[in-house]
């Protein structure tokens, strides 16, 4: 649940903010993915909102903590992307986006409550996926974050294994954000994947009624 702070309908400085967002690495690149409920408390703004956002081409960012935050630290990452692409004539490399949100993310830690992961694919370093929570910065196999993020550790801790294939990847994500959005109230919605490699981009999304069915439901 990203807490929408720009509808003076939907927002309150008291109530806590969640959602699930998941990105994991595979061989040739990388699979990005989240829940899509916005809301603030007990009402639900938006059950639809994609929390994927593209930084460039081939790098994206999951959004968590405050809509409002979140949103604002990827379109100043895309802008400066944009800026450093045109300058150089060649693609920015992950690290540099997600260090750019790292930095950001530090800098304004007092003002900005929001939670970034950051993945993609570059020529040198192909699928990468890196946290950046509090302003660190750390290459994982996968990372997971918001508050469906505690209820699916154990999950993605014992599902997770090197060497996964892109469909074994996505099957991953999406098993480990329903199982989320079934015991977080704060998760919701739809699932929202999208798959980066070196070719570009695929997006799709499963709606509540497709998502897979755990014997606990």
């Amino acid at each position: 649940m990203l807490q929408n702070s720009r509808n003076p309908g939907c927002t309150s400085p008291e109530v806590k903010t969640g959602t699930t967002i998941m990105a994991v690495e595979f061989d040739g690149g990388v699979v990005i993915g989240s829940d899509s409920r916005v809301s603030a408390g007990e009402a639900i703004c938006n059950r639809v909102m994609n929390k994927l956002s593209p930084l460039h081409d081939r790098i994206y960012c999951a959004l968590s903590g405050s809509a409002a935050d979140a949103q604002a630290i990827a379109d100043s990452v895309n802008y400066q992307l944009e800026l450093h692409s045109i300058e150089t004539g060649d693609a920015p490399l992950v690290r540099a986006a997600a260090s750019i949100v790292k930095n950001i993310s530090y800098k304004y830690k007092e003002e900005l409550s929001a939670h970034l992961i950051v993945a993609g694919w570059d020529r040198k370093k192909k699928g990468q996926v890196y946290a950046t929570l509090g302003g660190m910065i750390i290459r994982q196999p996968f990372s997971v974050g918001g508050s469906g993020s505690i209820y699916v550790y154990g999950y993605v801790d014992a599902a997770y294994k090197e060497g996964m294939s892109k469909d074994e990847c996505l099957a991953f994500v999406t098993n480990a954000i329903t199982l989320a959005i079934g015991r977080d109230g704060s998760s919701g919605g739809v699932v929202y994947l999208t798959t980066i490699t070196e070719k570009g981009t695929e997006h799709s999304i499963i709606p509540g009624n497709k998502l897979p069915v755990f014997h606990d439901e």
